[in-house]
């Protein structure tokens, strides 16, 4: 941990409720998060405990439906949908069980296209790119499309890709969900040292229990409740 004054994304007695008209259902009920720059954590829960729900609440995706998620100092009810955008753009890094790739646009093309979103110049984003896929080790594969890649290089790729506009902090939504045992090994161990040398925070949300063994924090999500365990 880099600065233990620094909060990139707190959440206060956030709660998420739907209603059909006859009956509401409480999906989320006073999540308390709150995650440090240069912090791993990882929230662990069954299918259907609101894991889900809780990346989209913190990504600003959606809105809660009482309580507070604040990023880089920014409460997301406070924002309009452009500045929503313009924030997730500059603060935040994505990583998906399914890469999200696309698949007309070479690795190295993918992994710009973020920088590219924020205006940067083409140039500065093909530079950055370039080292960034080298950093995951794929500086040979800079110009294959994603079809070209195995399963752990597509997603070496969104890691790149997440990385690009320096976040402050990288949700990654089951990221090895979809990996056979080595390759999910393989990110893993990728994670461990993106941590140790980006100065951001990652916020892992999983199923993989061997997970906890290394991240810096874990919680527990059940029944829509969070719970600290580490």
């Amino acid at each position: 941990m880099n600065d233990a004054n620094s909060v990139v994304m707190e959440c206060c007695d956030l709660s998420k409720s739907y209603s059909d008209g006859k009956h509401t259902v409480d999906v989320l009920k006073s999540i308390n998060l709150s995650l440090m720059l240069g912090e791993t954590a990882a929230i662990v829960g069954a299918s259907g405990s609101g894991k889900t729900t809780l990346l989209n609440l913190l990504a600003g995706l959606d809105l809660a439906s009482s309580g507070s998620v604040s990023l880089a100092g920014k409460d997301w009810s406070s924002l309009n949908d452009r500045h929503r955008s313009k924030q997730r753009n500059k603060e935040l890094g994505f990583v998906y069980q399914l890469h999200h790739l696309l698949p007309e646009f070479s690795a190295l093309e993918n992994v710009m296209m973020p920088m590219l979103i924020a205006g940067k110049k083409k140039s500065d984003a093909k530079e950055k790119a370039s080292n960034l896929l080298s950093q995951v080790g794929l500086v040979e594969r800079l110009s294959h499309r994603p079809a070209q890649l195995s399963g752990g290089e597509r997603q070496r790729v969104a890691v790149a890709r997440s990385l690009i506009n320096n976040p402050s902090c990288v949700l990654m939504d089951e990221p090895t969900g979809n990996l056979d045992e080595n390759t999910a090994l393989e990110i893993q161990n990728l994670i461990k040292t993106l941590q140790s040398t980006q100065n951001m925070a990652f916020l892992i949300v999983t199923h993989d229990e061997k997970m906890l063994s290394w991240v810096d924090s874990a919680y527990r999500l059940s029944l829509g409740e969070l719970e600290k365990i580490k």
